[in-house]
């Protein structure tokens, strides 16, 4: 990181000028450990899940979405897919909690936990053996990924009524009311919102989740896809590898990811501000400024996509911009 901000200070621009980009190309080194990072190998890893409490209002969309959704995706038809070409990145699909048969499909990386979690307004919304389970697929799906070659992660999601347990997640962590950071998800009306609110209400009286223990937290009201994408930033952190998060689902992933492992906390870069009501809070609980703010919410790493262009271009800014010396530009005066 230092050889990085050196270098910054010498090339051909006003130092500091480029601002985001500089702190970004600077925060690759570190996480990376080369002076001039490259990322150029991108994959977006998208986890998909069912979630018991769909079935209670709290989506816009029945559950049957996220099968279908998830065989979109194989199709190459999503927003995910097209933002991911755009970028240059590989999308992988991940089935670890899909509450259908989606049979052999080309393309689709099957690991389903279970068949979707439990409803976790009732109880748990998974066994403690089921939430470690998940985060080792997670882990495993990027330790495979990395092997394919791989120097920047994002994460996506997929799963009808996963802006639920997220809720449940940071209204724990950050102690502020369910009401503060329950927002409308995929567009749900005044009486599905507050139906929404109702169950994380419920889901934290009935569970009394420990903000202190995230393995805890995400057993009693998280979701395999959640779970999911925490192992996939431990795995990408523990090999230098920078995670892009997406937006509220991601958040909570990430939420968890640092509480069972502080140390990858310096590895995320929050790509974007989303309109769901609980992600401030989620960016602040992990100390993270996103990198966009487009009035995004739909989830499936399309945010975290977006954000690639500016991370690779803070990459190239640092490694291919000339000095001052290699240039002959005359530097500052003073």
């Amino acid at each position: 990181m230092t050889a990085a901000r050196e270098r910054q200070d010498t090339l051909t621009k006003p130092v500091g000028s480029l601002g985001r980009l500089e702190e970004l190309s600077v925060q690759l080194a570190g996480i990376t450990g080369s002076p001039r990072p490259s990322v150029a190998r991108k994959a977006v890893i998208v986890m998909a899940g069912d979630h018991g409490v769909a079935r209670s209002g709290v989506s816009a969309y029945p559950p049957e979405v996220t099968p279908q959704m998830v065989l979109n995706f194989l199709a190459g038809g999503a927003a995910i897919n097209v933002l991911a070409r755009q970028a240059g990145a590989r999308v992988t699909i991940v089935d670890i909690g899909v509450a259908a048969d989606l049979g052999e499909q080309p393309g689709l990386n099957s690991r389903k936990v279970a068949y979707g979690t439990a409803d976790l307004t009732q109880g748990p919304a998974m066994t403690a053996g089921q939430a470690e389970q998940a985060i080792q697929v997670g882990l495993d799906v990027l330790s495979d990924e990395y092997d394919r070659g791989l120097d920047l992660v994002a994460t996506g999601d997929m799963g009808i009524g996963n802006t639920t347990p997220s809720s449940a997640i940071i209204a724990t962590v950050s102690g502020l009311p369910p009401a503060r950071v329950t927002g409308r998800g995929t567009g749900v009306d005044d009486e599905g919102l507050a139906r929404k609110v109702a169950a994380v209400e419920a889901a934290l009286e009935v569970n009394r989740p420990d903000p202190d223990d995230a393995l805890d937290l995400l057993q009693k009201v998280g979701g395999f896809e959640i779970a999911g994408l925490a192992g996939v930033i431990i795995g990408a952190a523990s090999r230098r590898v920078p995670v892009v998060i997406d937006g509220f689902i991601s958040g909570a992933a990430a939420v968890i990811a640092a509480g069972l492992v502080p140390q990858v906390r310096p590895y995320l870069i929050a790509s974007h501000r989303s309109v769901e009501v609980g992600h401030a809070a989620m960016l602040e609980v992990l100390g993270l400024r996103p990198v966009l703010d487009l009035d995004l919410q739909l989830g499936e790493g399309t945010g975290a996509a977006l954000a690639f262009h500016v991370v690779e271009a803070a990459a190239r800014i640092l490694s291919e911009m000339a000095t001052f010396s290699e240039a002959g530009v005359s530097e500052k005066e003073g």
